[in-house]
């Protein structure tokens, strides 16, 4: 099968593509697409030129593959590889199943004969072990489901229908989710299904065996109440706090385990908080984004949407899957919903509404914070509005228009 090119993902691989002294790691949330994206890269050297037998494969969920777990058998399996002169492409999916997996892949990495690419759906691969053992020779590719711009072209690109009225687009977007695999699913009903029994999957293997929870209702319970808040405000204070009052008694370390848990698994996104006036990280209070939105109306079966945090959600995964750092910005009582910054250190500033035609004070409370922001980077408000008004060199966009078209936050 040809798959979906994720050219937001494979622009940034490139270049890495023939170094032999740099692992390629790739992370990212159980189903996201990173096997597809490996198969791509494969693909396009095959295209290239390079040999088919000069090009590795292996998949260790796979029924083939699944029994190796230990560094011996890793080791074994790559030492079959016939000898050959030329670089070898190496590709293996879920790495983490293998206890130690560093201490071979470093082996193979420092022969120069190898450019190996891993892909892992959790972020014990980047730990500080992994980092030592690996000397500071990997670069990490995180991956998120897909965006909105990419919703739209995979659904060009396998020939689905694609709803005339693109709020109608915007909104099946949010309630499907962007895991790949659902555009083939002709239902709401069995795109739910998928979801769900990714998040069970994910619960078993990428938390339940990792972290050895004995209280799943506790867990779930934690899990259910972070999900539906997404891009709120929280502190373990806070969290603790509202999860007792529904009769679950929980302690904050076990809260922050939990969270912890999550984020590893890549559900979540943590968003960091900074102050502007004194260009320093906030602690405690942070914000939370789920890797697909799929992951809330998955669990809940009411259908409205809650526009506010749902187009947040939706601005922050697409930030990240164009490379921008984010976080939340603080400018003495106001906030800026993100803070954007791309590789060369630039920055751009972002206020995520639903609208701000319904009233002045509506657009005046979009474009305080902007307003106090006293820099020239550019400065954005981000709505679904049609009608678009410009202000204090303020660009208002719409939010369809622009991520449909792939466009970028200039910095």
């Amino acid at each position: 099968m040809t798959w979906y090119p994720r050219e937001n993902y494979l622009k940034k691989i490139r270049d890495f593509y023939h170094e032999t002294d740099i692992i390629k790691v790739i992370t990212g949330v159980r189903r996201c697409g990173k096997s597809c994206l490996m198969e791509t890269i494969a693909n396009e050297l095959k295209s290239s030129g390079i040999p088919s037998n000069h090009i590795y494969f292996f998949d260790l969920d796979s029924k083939d593959y699944h029994k190796i777990t230990n560094p011996e058998q890793l080791e074994q399996l790559l030492e079959s590889v016939p000898k050959m002169r030329g670089t070898k492409y190496l590709f293996i999916d879920e790495i983490q199943n293998v206890k130690d997996f560093e201490l071979i892949l470093n082996s193979f990495r420092r022969s120069n004969e190898w450019s190996i690419f891993i892909t892992g759906s959790n972020s014990y691969l980047l730990s500080g072990e992994l980092m030592t053992k690996l000397t500071g020779r990997y670069i990490e590719f995180e991956m998120f489901p897909l965006s909105f711009e990419e919703y739209e072209g995979i659904k060009k690109f396998y020939g689905k229908k694609i709803a005339s009225d693109r709020q109608e687009e915007l909104q099946n977007y949010i309630l499907e989710g962007g895991f790949p695999r659902t555009i083939q699913l002709e239902n709401i009903a069995a795109k739910r299904r998928y979801v769900q029994s990714v998040i069970e999957e994910i619960f078993e293997k990428d938390i339940r065996r990792r972290l050895k929870i004995r209280n799943k209702n506790t867990f779930e319970t934690v899990q259910k109440y972070i999900i539906n808040n997404f891009a709120a405000t929280t502190s373990l204070k806070s969290l603790k706090k509202a999860i007792e009052q529904n009769g679950t008694a929980i302690s904050e370390a076990t809260i922050a385990r939990y969270v912890k848990a999550l984020l590893d698994a890549k559900i979540l996104c943590e968003c960091p908080r900074f102050d502007m006036k004194s260009k320093k990280s906030l602690s405690g209070e942070k914000k939370y984004y789920l890797a697909d939105t799929a992951f809330y109306f998955a669990q809940n079966t009411d259908n409205r949407i809650n526009f506010g945090p749902v187009l947040e959600n939706i601005t922050y995964i697409y930030a990240k899957s164009h490379d921008y750092s984010v976080a939340v910005g603080r400018i003495g009582k106001l906030e800026c919903d993100f803070i954007l910054r791309n590789n060369e250190m630039r920055y751009s500033y972002i206020q995520v509404a639903y609208t701000i035609a319904l009233s002045k004070d509506t657009e005046d409370r979009e474009y305080r914070p902007l307003e106090a922001i006293k820099d020239n980077y550019p400065k954005y408000v981000v709505t679904a509005d049609s009608i678009l008004q410009q202000r204090n060199g303020i660009e208002h966009i719409n939010l369809i228009d622009f991520m449909g078209n792939g466009k970028e936050f200039l910095a």
